[in-house]
């Protein structure tokens, strides 16, 4: 069985909790910053909430089990709500991708702070911090790959000329399939791997500093 998930059965429990929290967090962020902006569409929906069942998308949740990447039920949000239509676009699709990172952060110093007791669930809870600190950096930096669906994508999308983002929209269906030809296939090693295999090392080490400096270890 093992063979056909994404992660050994050993970690699957971390990862399943690990994932609950981020993408509740993620879907959260978006809606409760959209409401910031003037946009109640997530609220009436009920998204403003702790509560992953709102949040979860049952079969993107087996996907990354699966096959190590999915998604979570998207926030509805209507732009044309928001008292700044163009600055509030762009800080609520951040804020999804932003709150991953801060997750790892946190995550981060609880790993360390763990490491400083002595008890003897120490070894179990600082293997649960460390996936979850690297599943959320990789949520943080997938996110903001520039491909639809993702946030990037959205992102880049609201600094392009009215002209070119019509010309991309049209083409959404197929960038969708292009995105999914990069993520599945052995074409990843040569384009999104090396983003990852550099940027996430690169992120955990940094906070890792961080800690290092405030625990004086």
């Amino acid at each position: 069985m093992e063979n056909f998930l994404a992660y050994s059965l050993q970690d699957l429990p971390y990862v399943i909790v690990t994932l609950l929290i981020a993408f509740t967090i993620h879907e959260l962020a978006h809606a409760w910053v959209a409401l910031l902006f003037g946009d109640d569409t997530a609220k009436n929906e009920g998204r403003i909430t702790f509560n992953p069942m709102k949040h979860i998308d049952p079969i993107g949740f087996i996907f990354v089990i699966i096959a190590g990447f999915g998604w979570a039920r998207p926030t509805p949000v209507n732009t044309y709500k928001m008292k700044h239509r163009r600055v509030g676009s762009v800080v609520v699709s951040l804020a999804g991708p932003v709150s991953n990172l801060l997750l790892a952060f946190v995550g981060m110093g609880l790993y360390f702070l763990f490491l400083q007791m002595d008890v003897s669930y120490s070894q179990i809870v600082l293997h649960f911090f460390n996936l979850f600190v690297s599943l959320n950096v990789i949520l943080f930096i997938f996110n903001l790959l520039p491909l639809p669906p993702l946030d990037g994508y959205h992102i880049v999308a609201e600094f392009l000329p009215l002209k070119w983002r019509l010309k991309v929209q049209a083409y959404e269906n197929y960038a969708l399939l292009f995105f999914l030809i990069l993520v599945i296939t052995p074409l990843s090693r040569y384009t999104i791997t090396p983003i990852f295999n550099t940027l996430i090392p690169w992120i955990t080490n940094e906070m890792a500093s961080f800690y290092y400096f405030v625990f004086q270890i």
